[in-house]
């Protein structure tokens, strides 16, 4: 029995392994399927290479050999509006976006939602991201509970990460093919259903605009992020010794953790900190340097899928979360232990619902101010929220004394 008498879907269609598997698995449960291609990127209007128009081809073909109709809806002009500029402002800040998440938050699960129940005309939407929802399958479930977005049964795969901010009323519509299947059977449904170059094909990674470095006369993400912000000569600045070791061209093609092309001595240096105000990059000569390391961190206002969690809806200040967070797709999950900040005013201190303060038993590297945190609690994906800032890091903390042992070793070279 399907919930709500779903009848009738809207598929996302990219021209890749999951979503053609999605629509062949939809079809099998006997519903009508109806593709669609987004056109989220003008390849017109920047000078790498884009496979759009391969794609949608592709998954133009692909929805013709299947039986299903197709259609190509564009948000180019969305995409740039609600996501792009955003992203371009964000690194001028000096800050590391997470486009896919805005993508999926602001295009995929609103316009496109809307495009489909309301354009086209259908009882749910359909991806090929490997994720569950709690409703079921075929969102059979007749509960009035809130719809809980799932860890797909294929860890290694699971997609969750970029889900993490997507509305309850898009959740509640929405059916993921291929949360319950691995990869590999993913794969072995294309081949036997008549599709082997799709099942054999390579991978997307990354952002199709960008492009990858290494591909022969393709350029990397500072090339691409270059043609949007005017560089900005700044210095590369010692943390242990406050001295000039080199320059850069703008905070913004750079980020926490990453390695420069720096070598002073034999030694490589590695970004600790960003002030784009002063257009100054922090950097240390050791990749794990107690600066890179926070046992904490604090983020934006959260936004919580299905209900803020039962232990953050007490107005007492000593309730916190047990749960786990991962702050990039496929790092492993770190346990924590979530709790609104504490703001004040000149007269009251007082519970601020719109940040949250995370604290780890151990210190993680590289907390990235932009980058998403996203919770878990078993296998239901919470929610997420923007990083605003890391806590105090273990240099500045001076734990072990480590200040002083380095400046120590400094002195004895």
């Amino acid at each position: 029995m399907l919930r709500r008498g779903v009848r009738r879907v809207v598929l996302g269609m990219s021209g890749g392994v999951d979503s053609t598997v999605s629509a062949i698995l939809l079809r099998q449960r006997g519903l009508e399927v109806i593709g669609v291609f987004m056109r989220n990127w003008d390849g017109v209007d920047e000078t790498g290479v884009c496979s759009a128009d391969k794609d949608c081809e592709e998954a133009e073909r692909i929805a013709n050999q299947i039986g299903v109709k197709f259609h190509v809806v564009n948000f180019v002009k969305e995409y740039w509006n609600e996501v792009f500029t955003d992203l371009i402002e964000d690194y001028s800040a000096g800050l590391t976006p997470n486009p896919d998440v805005l993508c999926n938050s602001r295009l995929k699960f609103t316009h496109f939602h809307d495009y489909a129940l309301n354009t086209i005309g259908c009882d749910a939407v359909a991806t090929g991201h490997y994720a569950r929802n709690s409703l079921g399958d075929n969102l059979e479930s007749t509960s009035n509970s809130p719809a809980f977005l799932l860890q797909a049964i294929d860890r290694t795969k699971d997609q969750t990460f970029f889900l993490s901010q997507i509305p309850q009323s898009a959740l509640k519509k929405t059916i993921f093919p291929v949360g319950e299947l691995t990869k590999k059977v993913v794969k072995e449904i294309a081949r036997q259903s008549g599709f082997p170059e799709i099942a054999d094909k390579k991978e997307s990674m990354g952002i199709c605009f960008v492009g990858k470095k290494k591909s022969p006369g393709r350029r990397g993400f500072q090339e691409f992020i270059a043609e949007y912000i005017d560089p900005k000569l700044g210095n590369f600045i010692d943390i242990d010794t406050g001295a000039v070791v080199g320059t850069h061209n703008g905070v913004h093609q750079w980020t926490i953790g990453q390695r420069t092309k720096l070598k002073l001595k034999d030694q490589a240096y590695f970004v600790v900190s960003k002030d784009a105000t002063r257009n100054v990059i922090q950097v240390a000569s050791d990749p794990n340097h107690p600066a890179l390391y926070s046992d904490s961190f604090f983020t934006l206002s959260p936004h919580w899928i299905s209900g803020a969690p039962d232990e953050l809806l007490s107005f007492s200040s000593q309730k916190t979360l047990a749960c786990e967070f991962r702050c990039q797709n496929m790092a492993p999950l770190t346990s924590c232990h979530v709790s609104y900040n504490m703001s004040s005013t000149s007269n009251w201190e007082y519970m601020d619902r719109d940040r949250l303060i995370v604290s780890v038993a151990e210190p993680l590297r590289s907390i990235t101010p932009g980058q998403f945190s996203v919770f878990y609690k078993g296998d239901v994906c919470l929610g997420s929220a923007r990083i605003d800032r890391p806590g105090p890091s273990l240099y500045t903390l001076n734990i072990g004394n480590c200040r002083t042992k380095i400046r120590n070793k400094l002195k004895q070279e």
